[in-house]
């Protein structure tokens, strides 16, 4: 049985960085970039409002998102945020 998936983007106070990530539980690793207890990416350029969001079925499906989006340009992803969330607003606390 496959486990659901999610697609993030999530950005910095001044939404001046974003990253693209996949994880099987939405809530949790949002938690994890604002309580930065991984060392990385999201701690050095701190990271932890998150902007965008998506769905999957299946950890698979969302694994081939992650890579859509990370090939697209900067552009791409500020368009695909300001379509779901026009403020950056942080969504955490929405899901």
């Amino acid at each position: 049985m496959s486990k659901e998936g999610y697609v993030y983007i999530i950005t910095n106070l001044n939404d001046t960085v974003l990253y693209t990530g996949v994880t099987s539980n939405l809530k949790k690793r949002i938690y994890e970039h604002k309580e930065k207890l991984a060392d990385g990416f999201s701690k050095r350029y701190n990271l932890d409002k998150l902007v965008y969001y998506e769905i999957f079925d299946s950890i698979e499906m969302a694994i081939e998102r992650e890579k859509q989006i990370k090939a697209g340009s900067r552009n791409g992803k500020i368009k695909l945020i300001e379509n779901m969330n026009d403020n950056w607003s942080d969504l955490y606390d929405s899901i």
